[in-house]
């Protein structure tokens, strides 16, 4: 059975320790500095029985986690987002202290197919001009970044799929939008555990892509498979790479 070890213990961490053992996997053990029932820093003796560890905290502390989870070699798992400017940083750790270090923007296997279907839609899109594209994503009001990582995820597959498209637009417009611009905007309220959208739309007609997120166990359940994958291999891995070797 995997051994588990959480780092945050938020609605993710909780999720992943109800559906550990679905899996395979056992939590041994909770770090969190919000919760004084358990540690509140990552220290050797806390994680010695520890296979995986699964980083899901706030991009601010992201990179120091990961840092010191590195330096102990242990396979790391990272489903925080907003810190995707520090990848080649996080690609070095796993280098240096040869252990697995996998991260995604989301860990939804319904996303990761979905990003592939809005990566086909935009290349027939793309030979039809009539057609503008544009994305939404709603979270609760509780997220603490915004774009989205998947929303952003989801904006470079559209652009890389889209020769008309070359630059992506988060911010309130007090403008006209560019030909050349992706909008792609976000709402943040209530409860909703994630809603990502991509339309294509013309004068004629209208296309609209949508994954709807019910329940975050599918998150949870993701995050289960990207650790039991890391714990056999070494190097820097996307989430999307993982379900390319799982489609192959």
């Amino acid at each position: 059975m995997l051994r588990l070890g959480l780092i945050g213990y938020g609605k993710m961490g909780k999720m992943i320790a109800h559906l550990a053992e679905s899996k395979g996997c056992r939590v041994v053990a909770i770090i969190d500095p919000e919760d004084p029932q358990y540690p509140s820093r990552i220290n050797p003796e806390e994680l010695k029985d520890v296979d995986v560890c699964l980083e899901f905290t706030h991009p601010d502390a992201v990179i120091d986690n990961v840092t010191q989870l590195a330096a102990l070699h242990k396979k790391i798992v990272i489903g925080t987002t907003g810190w995707n400017d520090r990848l080649e940083e996080v690609r070095q750790l796993a280098t240096r202290h040869q252990t697995g270090i996998i991260y995604a923007a989301n860990f939804s296997i319904g996303m990761n197919l979905f990003n592939r279907i809005v990566a086909y839609a935009t290349q027939l899109i793309d030979k039809f001009p009539e057609y503008d594209v544009w994305g939404m994503e709603m979270h609760h009001n509780q997220k603490a970044d915004s774009p989205s990582g998947t929303a952003i995820q989801l904006a470079n597959t559209v652009l890389a799929n889209h020769s008309g498209k070359t630059q992506a637009v988060y911010d309130t417009l007090y403008r006209r939008i560019q030909p050349h611009e992706l909008h792609f905007a976000s709402i943040r309220g209530g409860s909703v555990p994630g809603l990502h959208q991509v339309g294509y739309d013309s004068q004629a007609d209208s296309i609209t892509l949508a994954h709807n997120v019910r329940d975050r166990a599918c998150l949870a359940l993701g995050a289960l498979e990207a650790a039991l994958w890391i714990h056999e291999r070494q190097g820097f891995y996307s989430f999307n790479e993982m379900m390319d070797a799982r489609l192959c």
